[in-house]
């Protein structure tokens, strides 16, 4: 039956893909990011449903008079040359076989990110994107958090198989990044039963990340919400404060014991066997970018094979543990650095959307939404010293949604007071690259 759902809904998207593009990015990016056919029994599995998707979206692009703009902005063009680098590293990795179509699985989200970023340019759109992200990981957090309660806590919380969310480590960062995302869309929400709905399905997934039992989400969760309040103004950090004390109280009182005794292995570090395999993995790509520093080892580099050579302890193979260091690993100290000033820069669009929407409250919604997705790589940065989510979707849809943002708010406070929320016909902060030219119809983005 989960089958034959999936199918329905894939193909009858289609049409309306075909009408309107930016609708191909929405089911794309659901795909992706969910991994529904994971979750079903048969043919599901096997069926190429990303692939239909992504090839009926671009022959949308081709003929489809929707209007298209791609932001020249410093994020943009280092994602571009993030792309670049990432081939060029390939060409040249110590293990092509299993290199080549792990790029061709990550340059299929960069695409698909870069496309996102010539459609989606109203808030109507951004919102919807916004909904079709966070949902397709409150899912998991909801779900998490039900099982949590019914089986009070004792079983492990995972992702769906063969997914970058599939470990308790993953889905539980996957999952802390979702919060504040759920958060604007409470803020956001004109019904009541969705405000309370989304509330529910925060606490869930708060107890879906504990039940992880994943030691670095504790950490993270924990950064992010010592950032969070600290974003928050005025008298509602009191309010905050203490729904964040009530939260971990009632939690507490509800974990088992070995939970506890699994996160107070964080103090002995030196002792846990899994926290010294990390540090051996973490040498390990350190010692392998002094002899390739520039390039590094190229995808699925942290193989056993090179284990031997290049980790102070050749016997305890681990994966990368880090984006940090998977990063360094794979792609070189130029890949570090382009993938440490990409994350930079995107801060530093939230933060120009923040200061450009102040007092102004026809757009407080993308101050808040900037916030939120500012609190969210709060949790991807601090979490993800601990796990290797380098090329996991959702970063980079953020990064992206930051890039919108910026560039919308800046074109809105340009623009006449009965324009508000329709962009100028010209730009006047960024240059973009048109892919085509449009009458004056199409050129409304609205």
């Amino acid at each position: 039956m989960r089958d034959l759902i999936l199918l329905v809904i894939v193909i009858g998207a289609i049409p309306y893909i075909l009408k309107s593009t930016h609708i191909g990015v929405m089911v794309w990016s659901w795909l992706a990011i969910m991994n529904p056919h994971r979750m079903a029994f048969g043919f599901a599995q096997t069926m190429p449903f990303s692939m239909i998707v992504a090839i009926t979206t671009m022959i949308s692009f081709f003929f489809s008079k929707q209007p298209r703009r791609f932001p020249v902005t410093p994020v943009t063009v280092l994602l571009i040359l993030w792309v670049i680098w990432m081939t060029i590293t390939t060409s040249l990795s110590l293990n092509p076989t299993d290199a080549w179509p792990y790029w061709l699985r990550v340059i299929k989200i960069q695409f698909m990110t870069l496309l996102m970023l010539a459609l989606v340019w109203d808030k109507e759109k951004l919102n919807m994107l916004v909904w079709v992200v966070t949902m397709s990981l409150a899912f998991f957090g909801i779900k998490g958090g039900v099982f949590a309660i019914v089986h009070g806590g004792n079983y492990m919380v995972l992702g769906p198989d063969e997914s970058f969310i599939a470990g308790n480590t993953e889905i539980s960062l996957a999952l802390t990044m979702t919060l504040p995302l759920m958060r604007y869309l409470q803020t956001t929400a004109t019904n009541k039963w969705v405000w309370r709905g989304m509330l529910a399905g925060m606490m869930l997934t708060t107890l879906s990340i504990v039940a992880s039992y994943s030691r670095g989400a504790l950490v993270a969760a924990a950064a992010m919400g010592m950032f969070l309040w600290l974003k928050t103004t005025g008298t509602k950090k009191v309010g905050l404060a203490f729904i964040m004390v009530i939260g971990v109280v009632i939690i507490l009182a509800f974990i088992p014991d070995k939970w506890f005794d699994k996160m107070s292995t964080i103090k002995s570090y030196d002792q846990d066997q899994s926290a010294q395999g990390r540090i051996n993995a973490w040498w390990f790509a350190v010692n392998l970018a002094k002899d390739y520093p520039i390039t590094g080892g190229g995808f699925k580099t942290f193989t056993e094979g090179l284990f031997l050579r290049y980790a102070p302890n050749p016997a305890d193979f681990h994966d990368a543990h880090s984006i940090y260091f998977q990063v360094l690993g794979e792609q070189g100290y130029v890949g570090l650095l382009l993938f440490l000033l990409l994350g930079f820069l995107a801060w530093r669009a939230g933060s120009a959307v923040i200061k450009n929407c102040r007092d102004k409250p026809d757009l407080r919604w993308a101050q808040d939404l900037a916030a939120m997705i500012q609190v969210s790589m709060v949790g991807y940065a601090v979490g993800g010293a601990f796990l290797g989510l380098a090329y996991f979707d959702v970063p980079y849809l953020l990064m992206a949604l930051l890039v919108m943002l910026k560039v919308i708010t800046e074109q809105t406070a340009s623009a006449q007071p009965h324009d508000l929320g329709v962009p100028p016909k010209k730009s006047v902060t960024a240059p973009f690259v048109r892919s085509r030219q449009v009458t004056n119809r199409s050129a409304n983005f609205s």
